[in-house]
């Protein structure tokens, strides 16, 4: 009771802060149904149309779907391959969402894709229906459409990657934590530990960037005792331990002969190394596969037997080795091709966000994924700061707090973080940046409506948050090339609203209203573009991007005719058991299990892991378990395992003339057969070839190039 009579005395003093609408007439309740709705179908249309397009999508994850469809051992591990010898290197939540989706409609592109776009449906209502009670329905509103044209927002929800299901749970924790922080109920703050574990179990650290700004709120504003507040707290954070935990660690705990081997974990094979280091710190202190990072275990007096970057002919001596060993010559590499043909972009999808910057948010990577609200956002955050500054009784300062600090922090890490930060990361910037636009806005429009000093100065501020915003609309069209139609009917009507302002009068909150919905036309327009083209499985993004997915099991149909020839060859050709194939890397066989080959990859998605050894790659052999291996990759020269090593030094290259059908492919088959000893002893196996043969510079299996 106490509370609510201060929230009355907040929201009345000055009626700076619009505080919830009171029941209103039928009509009023029904124009807000209807907004809800139409922001809704908007979400969904974004998210639904053209599905079907997108194929397979991510099919990384589709072939670990597949995989995990196998039996349960694979599902409860994530299995990455239907061998089970190398595990996906995500949390498992997201992944078993789409295996029971698949199990339940049968495994098909669209039981993988639709659970995302639900998700990222659920999360525009859940967000509605957060901010609706505490400050009303036109913040509500404008938040949830906010968040539904967040253009990476969309992109995500379009694949069927882990983002989605996140984001989800990281908006529930944020609510739940706001109702505890209300009234300072402990099942209800236990609630959102729960939450906020089940999102770890989905994307590691990424998902706790929401926490922070949950634990201040509690901490300073439930209405309770200090010292219970703290206890309170401690117990939901140990009960948000437990169920982020318990996963990884019955992972770590099964001996790693009965488990598949932890993808992206390099030596370690521990889950919980992987979602504290590769997937958590190392994102943003620096890592190895980072921009600008490389390595290779192959000796420098070896290591032109991978034949790197390869850009001249063979020699006349060299084409008649590999025709004596019946080697293939590697072809020359052509020239890159830096040509642009009308609106596209040769650069996007890119894969890393660019140099570190407060501005890197509005950069060539990240800028027309996540930049186009967030100067909105900031000015929201930075009124509502000030306006809501010593009303600590008042219930939207908890908003203000988890869903500012949310914000906050994740442009921190997009903006500095030296590791790994792909483009598509910005989607998690989306609850942060809607909500602090939503009210924000809201709370501006009601300040310069007063007629008042203070109606000055928050004119002078909604002037030049429209300038900024509009500045880097602008940047961001430019970068993109789209939509470059609206450009001048964008300047045209910010510059009607911001000479509106101060000649309106109590009208000018129609003004500010006017600006900000020509400043969301930009986003809108930017993430239809989705239906244009298959999404990018690996790299989802908004735009009219050149590098758009391929569709169907995700490669083009010149590669996809390959992948098929190699499966007939393999089937014609002594595949064993139960290693039909091994990879390199997992993107190059992902298709083929999708196809219907058992085809496992030894080095992980980044070449890096030691999921197989060079001794137990020649006990495989041996034994007619494993023969064929295919080498290179998107990672290839990374040589991540000695297993990858001793095959590209000791095992044959098949012609590909003779396996793929006389396409062009980057990949390079070897046949390991009887191949067993030199595979345990592969650099005294190689150098003893050099001595014998010293006018040969790349005798075995030379390695074409990316």
């Amino acid at each position: 009771m106490a509370t609510e009579t201060v929230n009355r005395r907040a929201a009345g003093d000055a009626g700076a802060v619009p505080s919830p609408a009171r029941p209103g007439g039928l009509v009023a309740r029904r124009l807000e149904a209807a907004a809800l709705l139409a922001t809704l179908v908007i979400s969904g249309l974004l998210e639904f149309v053209r599905l079907g397009q997108n194929g397979y999508a991510n099919t990384f994850y589709s072939a670990a779907v597949k995989s995990m469809l196998r039996s349960w051992h694979n599902f409860f591990f994530v299995a990455s391959d239907p061998n089970g010898l190398i595990a996906v290197d995500k949390p498992p939540l997201a992944l078993w969402l789409q295996a029971l989706s698949a199990k339940l409609f049968g495994f098909a592109p669209l039981p993988l894709l639709i659970p995302e776009g639900i998700c990222a449906v659920l999360s525009v209502a859940l967000l509605y229906r957060i901010v609706r009670p505490r400050f009303g329905a036109c913040a509500a509103l404008l938040s949830a459409f906010a968040l539904a044209i967040f253009p990476s927002f969309v992109a995500v929800g379009r694949d069927n990657g882990v983002d989605p299901l996140m984001i989800l749970l990281m908006v529930a924790a944020c609510g739940a934590a706001i109702a505890a922080t209300e009234s300072g109920r402990l099942r209800t703050l236990v609630w959102a530990g729960v939450l906020a574990g089940l999102a770890f179990e989905t994307k590691s650290l990424a998902s706790l960037l929401c926490v922070p700004g949950i634990a201040v709120a509690y901490l300073s504003f439930a209405p309770v005792p200090a010292r219970r507040r703290r206890a309170q707290l401690a117990l939901a954070g140990l009960v948000s331990l437990i169920v982020a935990g318990v996963w990884s660690l019955a992972v770590d705990l099964t001996p790693a002969s009965q488990r598949p081997f932890v993808g992206g974990s390099g030596a370690s094979n521990s889950e919980l190394r992987l979602e504290f280091g590769y997937n958590g710190v190392g994102r943003v202190v620096g890592q190895q596969g980072g921009p600008g990072t490389a390595h290779t275990l192959i000796p420098a007096d070896l290591f032109p037997l991978v034949r790197p970057g390869v850009t001249e002919a063979p020699t006349p001596a060299e084409e008649r080795y590999w025709a004596k060993h019946g080697h293939n010559a590697p072809p020359v590499a052509p020239p890159a091709s830096t040509s642009v043909s009308g609106r596209q972009r040769a650069d996007a999808p890119v894969p890393f966000a660019g140099s570190r910057s407060p501005l890197r948010i509005f950069g060539a990577a990240l800028g027309g994924q996540g930049g186009w609200e967030v100067p909105l956002a900031l000015a929201g955050l930075v009124v509502m700061a000030l306006v809501l500054r010593g009303r600590r009784g008042d219930r939207r300062v908890a908003v203000l707090v988890v869903f500012g600090a949310w914000m906050a922090l994740e442009l921190v890490v997009l903006d500095f973080s030296a590791g790994i930060v792909h483009p598509y990361y910005a989607s998690a910037l989306g609850p942060g940046v809607a909500v602090m636009l939503g009210v924000g806005a809201v709370t501006l429009a009601g300040l310069v409506g007063r007629g008042s000093r203070q109606a000055l100065l928050a004119m002078l501020a909604a002037a030049v948050t429209i300038a900024a915003t509009l500045a880097a609309q602008l940047v961001i069209i430019g970068q993109e090339h789209s939509p470059t139609w609206w450009r001048i009917p964008m300047i045209a009507l910010c510059a009607i609203a911001v000479l509106a302002l101060p000649l309106a009068g109590r009208r000018a909150p129609w003004a500010l209203a006017l600006a900000v919905g020509a400043l969301l036309v930009a986003p809108l327009a930017f993430s239809t573009s989705v239906w244009l083209a298959p999404v990018n499985g690996t790299f989802p993004a908004a735009g009219p991007y050149s590098n758009a997915g391929n569709g169907g099991i995700g490669v083009a149909a010149p590669v996809a005719h390959v992948d098929r020839e190699l499966v007939r060859y393999l089937s014609m050709h002594g595949a064993t058991r139960p290693y039909a194939l091994l990879s390199e890397t997992s993107e190059p066989v992902a298709p083929m299990i999708l196809l219907g080959l058992d085809a496992s990859s030894e080095g992980g998605y980044g070449a890096s892991d030691h999921a197989l050894s060079a001794d137990r790659l020649a006990t495989l052999v041996a034994e007619h378990r494993a023969r064929y291996l295919l080498l290179e990759g998107p990672f290839a020269l990374r040589a991540g395992n000695s297993a990858i090593v001793a095959a590209r030094i000791v095992c044959t290259e098949i012609p590909q003339i003779v396996w793929g059908g006389g396409q062009a492919s980057p990949s390079l088959l070897v046949d390991c057969a009887g191949r067993a000893n030199a595979l345990r002893h592969p650099y005294r196996f190689a150098r003893a070839f050099l001595r014998a043969h010293p006018k040969v510079r790349y005798p075995l299996g030379s390695v074409r190039p990316n």
